[in-house]
């Protein structure tokens, strides 16, 4: 296998704005360096220089010429959401699709990762949990290149939603990317460009990794990682279509402190007002900060949380986020949990209707101006007048839907000593490292 170029979605607008900084060329003109041009839709073409085009190629001369994107948004819908320029390697194409732009970023697979590993991570962090990281990522990434190929080759749609009167039911995955390999928000993996890289570590992961991934029979895995995984792996299937990978296992983060059937409502409930013993629980402030870039750390309850709401705010939220208009909310009621005490679907009784909402994310989506930490809580209702809770409080566990590596928790382990095999390992059952490339 050679390495391959990869197509990364950056940008969605009506109008974008960059800059090249080294030489550039677009329809074999050279394009001035250092200076802004703007790129807008109009009737579904491109306009550029007082001219139209289907689709517009900005090419780099050299691998050390780069280009900044005015404005990226990063932490979409998230509460650390924000908008910064962002310098890339590699070629800029522009496409128009349903009256915007899009603005694609060409680039090695390598040079991807090196920015990826910068992007999702601390400069600071532990070589050991980096190379980690860099295994992980190039192995999702190839593994979802591999699967786009099989569904379009065999003309398959991935059917992402199921509704009734009283059910709403969806996951969300890269399978939304058409145009492009991968987006480069947290939907996909967070892809900053090389402002991020601001240490040899993140290079040196990549390099010192270059071509493995991991393998479970002869297979690339569809390797998985959040933030925190809260004390137990969540496993695949809870949280996207009902495939089961046998590498992709529910896993205690090193705590025996608890029955571990979180399957069971009782003892998902004990375990997320409790806070066992795992390797992602951690205060550390030296960790926390190899882990969390600047804005990752302006919230540090991640292991367990709370958030409270009114009965007004909850059933407006619910109305706003979802568009079922429940009415008053009466109760919230766990219908099924994953391995990791997830909800993967949850009841919400209101005064005008009751539906039951699931996967994990839009769980996490419809109870949040952005998303919930995780899916992983518990309700406690309050000052209930006539039957109508007035307040409504949310104790939950983790950051992220839980499945296959744990960042914290790796970080931990990384700092502890182990190794990267011994990291993956620990993550990924029954998972070995090869050299593809």
């Amino acid at each position: 296998m050679e390495e391959q170029k990869l197509k990364v979605g950056i940008l969605t607008d009506k109008n974008i704005s960059f800059s090249v900084h080294g030489k550039y060329t677009c329809n074999e003109q050279e394009i001035p360096e250092n200076i802004v041009h703007h790129v807008a839709i109009e009737d579904n073409r491109i306009r550029f220089q007082d001219k139209l085009y289907d689709s517009l190629s900005v090419e780099a001369s050299n691998d050390a010429a780069t280009f900044c994107l005015k404005d990226v948004t990063i932490g979409v819908a998230f509460h650390w959401e924000r908008k910064n320029d962002q310098y890339f390697l590699g070629n800029l194409q522009f496409i128009a699709h349903n009256n915007e732009l899009i603005a694609i970023n060409i680039v090695s697979i390598e040079a991807y990762l090196t920015c990826v590993i910068a992007s999702e991570m601390s400069a600071a962090a532990s070589l050991e949990f980096l190379k980690a990281h860099a295994v992980i990522s190039r192995s999702w990434l190839l593994a979802q290149i591999e699967k786009s190929k099989k569904l379009t080759d065999n003309k398959i749609v991935q059917q992402a939603i199921y509704q009734t009167e009283d059910t709403y039911i969806r996951w969300y995955d890269r399978e939304d990317h058409l145009l492009f390999d991968v987006c480069a928000d947290d939907h996909c993996q967070r892809y900053q460009g090389i402002s991020q890289v601001r240490s040899l570590s993140a290079k040196q992961a990549v390099e010192d990794t270059c071509g493995q991934v991991l393998v479970y029979d002869g297979t690339i895995c569809d390797a998985r990682f959040s933030k925190c995984c809260g004390g137990m792996t969540e496993e695949f299937q809870h949280v996207w279509e009902p495939s089961e990978y046998p590498y992709l296992k529910a896993k205690v983060d090193n705590s025996d402190a608890f029955e571990q059937n979180l399957k069971e409502e009782a003892n998902a409930e004990k375990w997320i007002r409790n806070a066992p013993e795992a390797f992602c629980n951690t205060t550390d402030v030296n960790i926390l900060s190899q882990v969390l870039n600047d804005f990752d750390q302006e919230t540090m309850d991640f292991y367990r949380w709370k958030v409270i709401y009114t009965q007004k705010e909850l059933s407006e939220l619910i109305k706003k986020r979802s568009g079922f208009d429940l009415g008053e909310i009466v109760d919230m009621i766990p219908v099924e949990r994953g391995e990791s005490g997830r909800l993967i679907r949850l009841k919400i009784i209101g005064t005008k209707q009751t539906m039951t909402f699931g996967k994990e994310l839009e769980i996490r989506r419809t109870l949040s101006e952005s998303h919930l930490y995780s899916s992983a809580f518990v309700v406690d209702k309050k000052d209930v007048e006539n039957g109508i809770p007035q307040q409504f409080i949310l104790t939950g566990a983790g950051w992220g839907h839980g499945v296959g590596l744990c960042q914290i928790g790796a970080a931990v382990m990384g700092e502890n000593g182990y190794n990267y095999v011994d990291i993956l390992t620990h993550y990924f059952t029954n998972a070995s490292i090869e050299k593809r490339y």
